[in-house]
């Protein structure tokens, strides 16, 4: 079977005319157009092999790998027998008739067969397929196997020797994999402490320098190398403003000429740029000289001011007089920067723009990298000869026509359950809840009690939805409104501790108002008795006059006219008397009614 796929590989013309055939021959799938998984295994290992023996049988040849094959008398554009086997795999995985991550673990295999040498050309063969190999059927597939490859080349090459082709593969990543890919990303913000910067720990003989400004110079890589540890240590944070104020005081005691800066060219440099310094005692003097290595370490200290400025997780750490002393030492570094020829103030408005550009990457990792990619709009095609009219609106534009008319036209829109509603106060306070989770490195400057819409819309929800955690804004400001549900255990108990003075003052004011109010219910009580008694002294008054009346006229009517004033004076003993009996009566009857809980509608 791998005699008849190294005949087809050498076979001319494109892989399109004789791929699928020759597969169908060697493997006779189940089916004429796509294998299935046990004949893609075999067809893979088949593959696997057949590269094995290209490349063994390359080397005796003292050829280059990509070039094995191919003939002296070849046209210039003609392939080697190695490219060709790939190309003919990467058509069949293209049009998948075979799985798509096969011409990865090919290439895989490639790569851990061949010396660095023949890893360029092999890395430059997939450069040029970059565009197929980031095909989304085949990206699916293979998008882990080509970050392995990735790492493992960056693993064996050089730092110092090889850095064009380190960036190589790192821009080539770049593009292969999406924006927002987030095995790229470095969310929680780790330092690559290993790099360390090895320098002379005693002095040499026979060599007059100031080996002290040596170590506190060299020194400083220990702090840029991890920033982190400055902010969590007060003692590190001082003997590192001191060794940065004796670097910063020789920079500008011996200032750089435009002279010296003209003969070094930073453009010719840029060709034979080393990732890092060479530390030897002997060099400390010419480095000092040298425009691109002040620059280089000025800019380490910018970017160690813009990690430190940055408020998050080291916040709290960080004193009024730590950020003093940051913003003091950042405008020496930007003054020496700005004196640095050639075209200091030029490099440093790049370098500020540079760093501003970068707090949008941190407001996206924030965020929790959201996807940059947009599905692009299907454009209607327009008939050919058709005039375009512009639409005229009822009311300026087509939304507020259209939410004019919207009543008659959906009836159902205000129950539509994709509408944008009001959010519920959980789901609103959930992103302030996450910054006050100290575990989540949340930097101030990013932090949603620092937005004011957010806040004052926070407020109005607490107002109509949660009265009770509306009410702890005045004691606690905007993180007490946060429901403590969404708050984790530590963030938690600090707002249920005791309460307040004012929470103290006003259970006390209560308890007082209450007391008062106890004493006057006690102090109304006999008021109302006695004024029970003058409504019920008013009430015999009045029933006596009226019997007084009824016995008058009952008189009158038995002698047949009107009593004179001398009769009338006679009968008044007896309505007396009687107008008392029948207040006696009375009373009775009202006491005994008072008394059963009833009132005689007859008395």
């Amino acid at each position: 079977m791998m005699e008849a796929f190294r005949r087809a590989i050498l076979q001319p013309g494109p892989p399109e005319t004789f791929a699928l055939k020759i597969v169908q021959e060697v493997i006779k799938p189940q089916k004429q157009t796509k294998l299935a998984q046990d004949e893609n295994q075999l067809l893979e290992n088949m593959l696997r092999t057949l590269l094995q023996e290209l490349v063994s049988s390359s080397v005796p040849s003292g050829e280059e790998i990509m070039q094995y094959g191919k003939s002296i008398d070849d046209e210039s554009d003609t392939q080697g027998v190695i490219p060709r086997l790939l190309d003919v795999v990467l058509y069949l995985c293209e049009k998948e008739h075979v799985e798509g991550g096969m011409i990865f673990q090919l290439l895989e295999d490639l790569n851990e067969m061949s010396t660095m040498r023949n890893c360029k050309d092999i890395f430059r063969y997939i450069e040029s397929k970059q565009d197929i190999l980031g095909k989304q059927e085949l990206f699916a597939r293979g998008k882990l196997v080509m970050l392995r490859t990735c790492n493992q080349l960056l693993r064996r090459l050089s730092k110092a020797n090889d850095v064009v082709f380190c960036g190589r593969i790192l821009m080539f990543l770049a593009h292969f994999f999406p924006l927002s890919e987030r095995s790229a990303v470095n969310i929680k913000g780790v330092f690559n402490t290993s790099n360390e910067t090895k320098y002379e720990k005693d002095p040499p003989e026979g060599i007059s320098v100031d080996f002290n400004f040596y170590k506190t110079f060299w020194s400083l890589q220990d702090y840029f190398c991890n920033p982190a540890s400055l902010s969590t240590a007060p003692v590190k944070w001082q003997k590192f403003t001191s060794s940065l104020m004796v670097v910063l005081n020789t920079f500008e005691a011996q200032p750089l000429s435009e002279e010296e800066g003209a003969d070094n060219n930073l453009e010719e440099e840029a060709t034979t740029f080393n990732i890092k310094y060479l530390t030897s005692s002997k060099l400390m003097g010419l480095e000092l000289k040298d425009p691109s290595f002040r620059r280089h370490i000025l800019l380490q200290c910018l970017i160690l001011f813009d990690y430190l400025k940055a408020p998050g997780k080291n916040d709290k750490d960080s004193s009024e007089s730590m950020k003093e002393e940051i913003k003091s030492c950042e405008d020496r570094v930007k003054k020496l920067l700005e004196v640095t020829p050639p075209k200091g103030k030029d490099f440093l408005c790049s370098i500020e723009h540079i760093l501003e550009r970068e707090k949008n990457w941190v407001w996206w990792k924030r965020d929790g990298c959201p996807p940059f990619e947009k599905q692009p709009i299907e454009k209607k095609p327009v008939q050919n000869g058709a005039k375009k009219r512009r639409p005229r609106w009822r009311l300026g534009n087509k939304e507020l026509s259209q939410l004019w008319k919207w009543a008659d036209q959906n009836p159902n829109a205000l129950t539509d359950p994709q509408r944008v509603r009001t959010p519920a106060i959980t789901d609103y306070w959930k992103p302030l809840a996450e910054d006050m989770d100290e575990s989540a490195g949340i930097e101030a400057d990013y932090h949603h009690k620092n937005n004011r819409v957010y806040c004052w819309k926070g407020l109005r929800f607490a107002a109509r939805q949660d009265l009770e955690g509306f009410s702890k804004f005045t004691e606690h400001g905007i993180e007490g409104v946060v429901p403590l549900e969404l708050l984790p255990p530590e963030v938690r108990s600090k707002f249920q501790g005791k309460p307040s003075d004012r929470s103290k003052r006003a259970k006390k004011e209560e308890t007082k108002t209450s007391s008062h109010q106890v004493e006057e219910s006690q102090i109304a009580t006999p008021a109302s008795e006695v004024d029970g008694e003058g409504m019920r002294a008013d009430m015999e008054a009045s029933a006596a006059l009226m019997d007084a009346d009824v016995t008058a006229g009952t008189g009158n009517n038995s002698q047949g006219g009107t009593p004179t004033p001398d009769e009338h004076q006679k009968q008044s003993p007896d309505i007396d008397v009687g107008q008392e009996a029948g207040q006696l009566e009375a009373d009775a009857e009202v006491e005994a009614g008072m008394i059963d809980g009833e009132t005689d509608p007859e008395a």
